[in-house]
């Protein structure tokens, strides 16, 4: 069986991203953010939203696992930090349901979704700039870099939560995922 931990970065949806894998038949569960990554045995690892960078402890070294990482919200501003890319305040602020679009078709974690999807995401901090090697994968009116994608390092981030009721077809990124982590 798959086994895809989620890092605890201390968001408020934290539970629901273990709850949507579990619901999909993967052996899961929440590992808190000062664990070290050497300690963690896993196929895939999502790095879970959360309140801001100061709380992340050693979610940075599970960047250096070699098996894929979804990055959700904060998660994903980490990624693109940690890796040379830009974080910075988003125009548009808290939670809303926003339209999505989806500008690469074969991308493996929302490639699916296309054209469009409808997702519940919080702007207050977002991908200004992408790190090397990634690619922009889903915008939106509000947010230049909705998702972005590096598939030859299995690192891969949204804005969005996929876990919440609100965002449509949400699981379908999770199986996505699940089906990445398979085949890495």
């Amino acid at each position: 069986m798959t086994r895809i931990v989620v890092i605890d970065l201390h968001g408020q949806f934290t539970h629901l991203e273990r709850r949507a894998l579990r619901d999909i038949g993967v052996d899961t569960e929440i590992v808190d953010a000062d664990a070290p990554a050497d300690a963690v045995e896993a196929d895939g690892i999502v790095l879970s939203g959360g309140p801001d960078m100061d709380r992340v402890g050693n979610a940075p070294d599970y960047l250096d696992l070699d098996v894929p990482v979804l990055g959700i919200c904060l998660g994903m501003q980490l990624i693109a930090a940690e890796l040379g890319g830009a974080v910075g305040g988003g125009d548009y602020g808290g939670y809303a349901d926003v339209d999505v679009e989806i500008v690469d078709d074969a991308d493996p974690l929302v490639g699916s979704l296309a054209p469009e999807t409808r997702v519940w995401a919080s702007h207050a901090d977002e991908v200004k700039s992408l790190p090397e090697g990634f690619a922009r994968v889903a915008t939106s009116d509000v947010c230049g870099i909705e998702a972005m994608s590096n598939p030859e390092a299995a690192l891969y981030g949204v804005q969005w939560h996929p876990e919440v009721a609100h965002t449509e077809r949400g699981e379908e990124v999770f199986e996505n995922f699940v089906s990445i982590c398979e085949s890495a």
